[in-house]
């Protein structure tokens, strides 16, 4: 007898329905074809065991399985479930006259109870565009897939739920997600606030700059200054997630499978990998590619602490998805985007000693100690980063005072006060939302200078000996810095203040 039954397959973030054919036959044997990875092939042991466990069994007839379409690489142990209905429902063990209505996913123990799966909501989204009733799948992964409306989704714990439901007609219990309810139940819960950083006014000032624009951001400065504690409170004051954004980051993280027992994701996320990370972790890849840092970053912050302690080769291959906003991976058979649209901060030592331009401390490193360590960080990638500030060393006095510093909600109103600015200036545009993402021809449009401004900001490209590159980033910031003070034309303060956020570029710093 021949049954069909659905599963689905998850490229990049998008899914595609898999047809899982199933026919039993007179003669002996169990044959798997369709181009299944060593995860799938292993699947007869699991559903042995997980049947006979809740009083069945595979049937010793021959066996064929495609999964289909046949020429498309299949992975993963999540077909153990849509196998083992398959071959229930071929072999007459349960009756399932509605199977093919659902979305079938699940890896099997051998007790016949559910491993959670990866990419629950991209597969549901699918599910519900091509016309299934339902998703079927692990309860741990229910909420996640339930956020889909118009889709009935059924997390259950062991396959006995399921075959009863097909076979007998028991109900399974439907999880439903008030979408807004859970848009809006961490919204304005960050874990770090900027009101407890004592001092270091300019440097929140920077951040309040950064987070307003988008823009990226590098701190320099010794040990125990603070650079780690800024970087990890930025997520507090950036704008909240739109819904849009939110489902974005969702789908992302859900296929690297990190969104168990949860609905949607709508804190921004901040991801901080070791400086020993490969170039495939950071950026997506391998045999079966996933998502890197940079993705798992998208509409958030990654940050990379000690930057030139990183891998120079790992740090280069940033610059393309820098630009671009989205890292694509090719291989023989296909390719895979991802979306890549994060704000980078980064924080260093001044030297390999870590007390380079501090008057109170020795120098420990030579020049050629210097220029070595400082080399790990291109030109081109610097150029990237719109403000490079130094953070000094906290005194005493402030660190002692018992007065908190401005709350994060407070700044957060500003930012997103800014960024609705820019919203209304880049409306009809759609890769567009913020004044970093701006192209040549955005700044040369809402960027224009009075002739005390240029002359300002030509001395100081002559004498920095900025880029071209490094001229669009001044632009930019000062844009940001006249949309935080609600100021349509750009003035001498604004680009001032942005020309003094180029730390790296002035003489003495790299070479």
């Amino acid at each position: 007898m021949l049954t069909k039954v659905f599963g689905s397959a998850v490229f990049g973030v998008e899914a595609t329905t898999i047809t899982v054919e199933v026919n039993v036959d007179i003669g002996v044997g169990y044959h798997l074809v369709g181009l299944p990875d060593n995860a799938i092939k292993e699947s007869n042991y699991r559903i042995a065991a997980a049947l006979l466990n809740n009083g069945y069994k595979i049937p010793g007839k021959k066996i064929t399985l495609n999964l289909a379409p046949a020429d498309l690489r299949k992975e993963g142990s999540a077909y153990d479930l849509t196998l083992a209905l398959g071959i229930l429902s071929a072999s007459n063990q349960i009756q399932s006259e509605n199977i093919e209505k659902y979305i079938i996913m699940g890896e099997l123990s051998l007790d016949g109870s559910l491993q959670p799966i990866k990419g629950a909501l991209p597969i549901a989204i699918k599910a519900l565009e091509e016309g299934f009733k339902g998703f079927i799948l692990p309860k741990e992964n229910a909420k996640e897939a339930a956020i889909v409306d118009g889709l009935e989704v059924y997390g259950i714990e062991n396959i006995s739920e399921v075959i009863e439901f097909f076979d007998k007609g028991e109900p399974l219990e439907r999880t439903i997600v008030d979408i807004e309810e859970e848009f809006y139940k961490n919204l304005d819960f960050p874990e770090f606030d900027f009101s407890d950083v004592k001092g270091q006014e300019s440097i929140k000032r920077c951040m309040e700059i950064a987070a307003a624009g988008g823009h990226n951001i590098i701190l320099i400065g010794p040990p125990g200054a603070g650079k780690t504690m800024l970087a990890k409170r930025l997520p507090s004051i950036l704008p909240p997630m739109t819904m849009q954004e939110a489902l974005e980051t969702t789908k992302i993280h859900s296929v690297v499978g990190k969104i168990k027992n949860m609905g949607l994701m709508s804190q921004r996320p901040f991801r901080s990998p070791h400086h020993t990370i490969s170039d495939v972790a950071l950026v997506g890849g391998g045999a079966y590619p996933q998502p890197g840092e940079i993705s798992l970053s998208h509409n958030g912050v990654l940050f990379l602490d000690e930057l030139p302690e990183f891998k120079r080769g790992v740090l280069e291959v940033m610059r393309q998805p820098l630009e671009d906003r989205e890292v694509t991976i090719s291989r023989a058979r296909f390719t895979v985007t991802y979306p890549s649209s994060f704000m980078l901060v980064a924080s260093m030592n001044p030297s390999p000693g870590g007390y380079f331009n501090d008057p109170d401390a020795p120098v420990t490193s030579s020049p050629a100690e210097m220029q070595r360590y400082l080399s790990k960080i291109s030109g081109p990638l610097l150029d990237r980063i719109d403000i490079h500030i130094e953070v000094t060393p906290v005194p005493f006095e402030k660190l002692s005072e018992d007065r908190k510093g401005e709350p994060s909600v407070d700044i957060r109103k500003r930012v997103t006060a800014a960024r609705e600015i820019q919203s209304r200036r880049f409306y009809e545009l759609d890769n567009v939302h913020y004044n970093a993402q701006m192209n040549t021809k955005q700044i040369r449009e809402h960027c224009k200078l009075d002739e005390a401004s240029k002359t300002m900001l030509k001395n100081a490209m002559e004498r920095l000996n900025l880029s071209a590159r490094a001229y669009d980033r001044i632009l930019k910031v000062a844009r940001t810095i006249a949309d935080l003070e609600n100021t349509t034309d750009l003035n001498g303060n604004h680009i001032g203040e942005a020309i003094q956020y180029r730390s790296l570029d002035r003489e003495g710093w790299l070479g």
